[in-house]
């Protein structure tokens, strides 16, 4: 069962929110927060392994939330949820270590299936996401034109993943664009997260763009 923690200002939302996820089988709602001090407070007490953290909140917006809580809960995955698409807080929030993002108008089923990525690990990696991550990112390695001596130790085939992952492609996808399999692909990306010494495919795919691996 995956415990849910839903953060967001609206009540309406939230509770709605919240009757159309427990109707999932695999899906357990243990708390909700109206701005991210409430949401850092039942992370504590709670330990949810998922988090849908809305961005505008008062008191303490989504994105500083996302921070203080992967500072101290590490194992907690966030999903930011907004209402518009904003590249500054897209960056902000991954750069925090959210897992991924959506918009609030997702369907129930997209938002669960996000849930259920992030809990088994993977990353939320949308394509009008990627594009904006990766604008934001490759300014940064424009002015920082050194570029991380661990890249070195990637294979040409490693590079090739890192790569695709930086455009905003799943394994699915990466698998077809270089003809191997699935399995092959998750394989390899655990060796590259062991190797450039990272979390996750969002910390891969900045580092991929910051390095420019695009």
């Amino acid at each position: 069962m995956i415990k849910i923690l839903i953060a967001d200002d609206q009540d309406i939302l939230k509770q709605g929110l919240s009757m159309i996820l427990e109707n999932m089988e695999d899906i357990k709602v243990c708390g909700l927060a109206s701005n991210g001090n409430e949401a850092y407070k039942l992370c504590k007490k709670k330990k949810p392994d998922v988090v849908l953290m809305d961005i505008k909140m008062p008191d303490l917006n989504g994105v500083e939330a996302t921070k203080i809580i992967k500072e101290d809960f590490e194992n907690i995955k966030i999903i930011v949820l907004t209402t518009f698409n904003d590249d500054e807080y897209i960056y902000e929030a991954l750069k925090n270590g959210a897992s991924g993002y959506l918009l609030k108008d997702a369907s129930p089923e997209k938002i669960a299936d996000a849930i259920r990525t992030v809990y088994n690990g993977g990353a939320l990696i949308q394509s009008d996401v990627a594009v904006k991550v990766i604008d934001r990112f490759s300014k940064l390695a424009c002015e920082s034109k050194e570029k991380d001596k661990r890249i070195k130790t990637l294979t040409k085939r490693e590079l090739d993943i890192c790569r695709l992952l930086a455009q905003g492609k799943n394994n699915k996808e990466i698998a077809q664009a270089l003809f191997i399999s699935k399995g092959t692909v998750k394989n390899h990306l655990t060796k590259i997260l062991t190797k450039l010494e990272l979390r996750d495919r969002t910390q891969l795919a900045i580092f991929s763009v910051k390095n420019d691996i695009t």
